[in-house]
């Protein structure tokens, strides 16, 4: 048996440049935890602040079930 995370990875408003530097650091963050990166998925993201959404991606994690 498996288990599942989400995690919602925001773009900055300002430029259309992927953060590299950030996303491998939440990655590896995860890894730590015996997470393993399962799939990406471009998706609009909405944002904290105004009924706007932003481009972001969507991290699927997969390890195995815990317990």
């Amino acid at each position: 048996m498996y288990e599942y995370k989400v995690v919602t990875f925001r773009e900055s408003l300002i430029g259309d440049a992927l953060d590299s530097d950030k996303l491998e650091k939440t990655l590896n963050k995860h890894a730590e935890d015996g997470w393993a990166l399962k799939a990406i998925t471009a998706a609009d993201v909405k944002g904290r602040i105004g009924p706007g959404a932003v481009e972001g991606l969507l991290l699927t994690f997969e390890r195995p079930a815990q317990g």
